[in-house]
């Protein structure tokens, strides 16, 4: 039984029973999604499987975000040439990137610099970088990167991201948009969720002020990676 959130696309939704699944769409953010979800699960006795983590509730996801790791191994695999020297990810509410950066000390020497990128509608881990400590945000978080529409950071994954990210960024729905078409452009499908973190390092690398603080340049090797394909119409 899968919960989603009323701004996930129908195209994404349609998709899942044929696979088995019932769907049951609910009012509110990814974040309401999940509580439902956390409700309905100790009501019917089910077990919940999501990769937001809370007190008491970490090792389903920290399953999750070893997959996620997958990712950045084959990346790693593939990999050519002297280390990245910055990895661009898309925020959420952390899994993906926690897991990408802790996989990026695993198999690259020197480190790369990691900036997580979040919708600057919802952006949770930046806010809780602001103030020290893991930040809830309140609203509708309304986002055309709705894949990244969260405001509660997972426990496990700002557990890693507050000791290893090296900044964290917000980005406008307009420049996940512009990173969209320069993907189609190249015959590259994607969609805003799945930009974010391209699109963060081409905002990065327009800005002197960003190209400073993290060190971009002409010598830089910036990775980024595509989670998510065509939403669908």
């Amino acid at each position: 039984v899968l919960f989603v959130h009323a701004t996930v696309h129908p195209a994404r939704v349609n998709a899942l029973p044929p696979y088995g699944a019932e769907v049951r769409r609910g009012a509110g953010t990814y974040d309401d999604a999940v509580r439902a979800a956390t409700q309905e699960a100790g009501t019917e006795g089910w077990l919940i499987a999501s990769d937001t983590s809370w007190p008491g509730y970490t090792e389903v996801p920290r399953d999750i975000m070893q997959g996620y790791r997958i990712m950045a191994d084959e990346a790693a695999d593939q990999w050519a040439g002297p280390p990245p020297t910055h990895v661009f990810i898309q925020g959420g509410v952390g899994g993906v990137a926690a897991a990408v950066s802790v996989h990026m000390r695993a198999r690259f020497t020197p480190v790369p610099k990691i900036v997580v990128v979040e919708p600057d509608r919802a952006a949770c881990l930046l806010t809780s970088a602001e103030n020290g400590a893991l930040t809830a945000l309140d609203g509708d978080l309304d986002t055309v990167m709705a894949g990244l529409a969260c405001g509660e950071p997972s426990l496990l994954a700002w557990d890693e991201l507050s000791r290893s990210a090296d900044a964290f960024m917000s980005i406008a729905d307009e420049t996940a948009r512009e990173a969209v078409n320069l993907l189609a452009d190249q015959g590259i499908v994607a969609c805003e969720s799945g930009v974010a973190g391209l699109a963060g390092a081409i905002l990065a690398a327009k800005e002197r002020s960003s190209q400073i603080l993290l060190g971009l340049g002409t010598e830089s090797r910036v990775l980024t990676f595509n989670t998510e394909g065509a939403t669908g119409v």
